[in-house]
Order: C-alpha cells, then structure tokens, then sequence
C-alpha cells in the first residue's frame, strides 16, 4: 500500500459527533499513512474535491461520510484504479453494506491500513455514475418524500416511515425493458435495476443476492397491484432474501444483463444511488472493474464435507 492518503472528511453526515469521530480516524491511519486531510463544505463538493485530489497527483484517496459523500468520491474515481477507503458514517451506509465492507469506523480504518484490494463494477445511468442502484416508482418516491431534515432526526426509520406512507398510494405503470437481444413489456409498481444492494434494498432483492464484480447488472421487477398485496411482496422478498433464495412469488421477476433501457408509461421519478435525479426513461449499464477499493482480506473457506451424489451411497451414523 502506498503510505500516502487523501482524506475528504464531511462532517455534517450521520448523527455522531464529527470532532470525535475525525479524531479517531486520524489516530489509526496517521501512525502508517501520511494524511492529507481535506472537510467538504456547502461551496466544497466531495466528488470535486476528489477530482482536485486526483489531479495533484493523489496514490490513495479516503472518504468519510454518508452514501452520498462515498458515491461521489467513488464516481470520480471510477476508471482511474487509484484505490478508495470508505468510512461509512451515514444513516443508511448502504454502500459500504452492499459491498460487503466495514461498516464501524476502527474496522473500516483497520482495513484501509491493511491495504488489501478488491476491484469491483460501476454504472452508468444517463451518463451519470453509479455505483449501488437505480431505483424506479415506489423507490424513487419513498426517497423523495424522506427529507433530510426527517433523516438527521429519525436516522433509517425516515425510510421506514417513508415508505409505509409510499404503500398507501402505490400504483402501477407500464413498462418497456429494452436488452440487447430483446424487449419487455410489463406492468409495475416499482423498477430497480442494481449493480450492488444491501440487503435492506429489498425492492433489488428478488434473485437474493447482487453480485458486485460479475460484470452484470441485476434487474428487478416488482408488480404489486394493491397496497395489501405491497405489503405481502415486501414480506416475501425480504424473507427470500434473509434465507438466501430467490422469490417465486407471481408478482416479482428479476433478469440479469450488461445494459438496459427502461421507458415508462407515464414518466417515473428516478433515485440514483440514493438521490433522485429526474424522469424516466433511462439507461443503464455495467462498467466491470470500474472501481478499486481497500477491503479486508477475505480467506476462501473450504467445504469441509461433500458426499452427495456418489453412486450407491450409504452413510450410517454411530450412536
């Protein structure tokens, strides 16, 4: 690992205490790494200051702050292989759950001094960078109605609360999926098109399980009809999801692609990794090991046991 590190630091994320929580950064990454740290401000965009940053020549650069602070910083880095550090310290820390990171400042600090790697996809959407998911109908309206003001005092329950108010006016759209090799055409209640998710964006869950380094883009369709029935949906995917299956509910599908257009009919609010960005339609696609990350080290774990199968097989157990 290169001993030499930028740090974009935004101390009005979260709900902790920034002073106290730059301090403990800096004591576990000074004594190994030679810290240049730089605070956002409202004039002083995280992403911009990862761009100044790159320009002057930056070997590593560090993120501090909610998902909006990591995905800017991630997107200015997408395409350079200079490796991104990322301490989560939002209300949701989607990103750094998504990809399977640190998600306490000490682990997150311990991973980026042990300087172990893993390269992983981005996205575009309508030329924008992308780095968790896209979100269409319910997703983009529950984001919108949880303010920020709501998120600074209600931490995830502004999300909760946001999208039991969103169920109650839930309505369906029609779509039209464009692929490479063919056309979709269906009626939903919510689109998400994901290159990583945490577990908790259940709406991208419907094969259980986003992979982040695969070079595909993950697609889910969800066509609640009713509120009950969005209730009933929400259930089933967050329960395929926590026993890592894929819902085989009626009203959920999921295809998995490098590329996809979606058009809507009429016109849906679009969140892009958590913030909405406009109107469909939209354009989606995988940039494969488009971005570079400090992550722990994982050892490959080995089955310990594998008989099924073998011809004639008979097991009996002692007592």
């Amino acid at each position: 690992m290169t001993r030499k590190a930028c740090l974009i630091f935004n101390p009005v994320a979260g709900q902790g205490n920034p002073e106290q929580d730059l301090e403990t950064i800096e004591s576990m990454l000074r004594p190994t790494i030679d810290l240049e740290v730089v605070i956002t401000t409202a004039d002083c965009e995280p992403g911009e200051l990862a761009k100044a940053a790159i320009e002057h020549g930056a070997a590593a650069i560090i993120a501090s702050g909610g998902d909006g602070t990591l995905s800017a910083v991630a997107a200015a880095l997408m395409g350079t292989g200079i490796p991104l550090g990322i301490i989560s310290r939002g209300t949701a820390n989607a990103f750094a759950n998504a990809l399977d990171l640190p998600t306490t400042i000490p682990e997150a600090c311990e991973a980026i001094v042990a300087g172990s790697t893993q390269t992983i996809d981005m996205a575009t959407c309508n030329g924008l960078p992308m780095v968790l998911l896209a979100g269409i109908g319910f997703e983009a309206e529950t984001v919108d109605l949880a303010d920020r003001d709501a998120k600074n005092r209600l931490g995830m329950l502004a999300y909760i609360l946001a999208g039991l108010k969103q169920v109650g006016s839930m309505d369906q759209f029609e779509v039209e999926i464009e692929l490479e090799d063919k056309i979709i055409e269906v009626s939903a209640a919510a689109i998400t098109i994901a290159n990583a998710a945490p577990a908790t964006s259940i709406l991208a869950q419907g094969s259980s399980g986003v992979i982040f380094d695969d070079g595909m883009l993950d697609l889910t369709i969800v066509a609640a009809a009713t509120p009950l029935v969005a209730i009933a949906t929400a259930f089933d995917l967050l329960s395929s999801t926590l026993r890592g299956i894929a819902s085989q509910r009626d009203d959920v599908g999921y295809l998995r692609a490098k590329k996809f257009k979606v058009t809507t009919t009429p016109p849906q609010k679009v969140v892009l990794d958590g913030e909405v960005i406009g109107m469909t339609p939209i354009e989606v696609e995988c940039i494969p090991g488009g971005l570079t990350v400090f992550a722990p080290l994982v050892e490959e774990v080995q089955p310990l046991e594998k008989l099924e199968g073998l011809p004639n097989l008979k097991v009996d157990m002692k007592v």
